[in-house]
């Protein structure tokens, strides 16, 4: 998914949004590492690091509003992992969004 190009549908979307994390894997590592405080990347759980790769991604190569991405992630978080979760998401997402996105959208 590029910026300014039609953003994909279905299974194309989830298909870019697959590609773009493993082509973007370290990256994306890197920030969730930076925004994670007193957790390293090993210790949380398997789905709230991947939930969050796919968040993180979204933020910064995509248009789709921050609120949606934060949204859909910890609806996610909530639904596949633990029970703290979707706080933990929450936060985490919402400090990259004000970090990498401070005016939207």
């Amino acid at each position: 998914m590029i910026p300014g190009e039609p953003t994909p549908r279905g299974g194309d979307r989830a298909r870019a949004l697959v590609e773009g994390v493993v082509a973007h894997r370290a990256e994306l590592d890197g920030v969730i590492r930076k925004s994670a405080e007193h957790w390293s990347l090993e210790r949380m759980p398997v789905v709230d690091r991947n939930v969050l790769r796919i968040g993180i991604y979204e933020l910064i190569y995509t248009d789709v509003p921050s609120g949606v991405i934060v949204d859909q992630a910890v609806r996610l978080a909530k639904l596949l992992s633990t029970e703290d979760s979707g706080r933990f998401v929450n936060g985490l997402l919402g400090r990259v969004a004000r970090e990498r996105r401070p005016s939207g959208p």
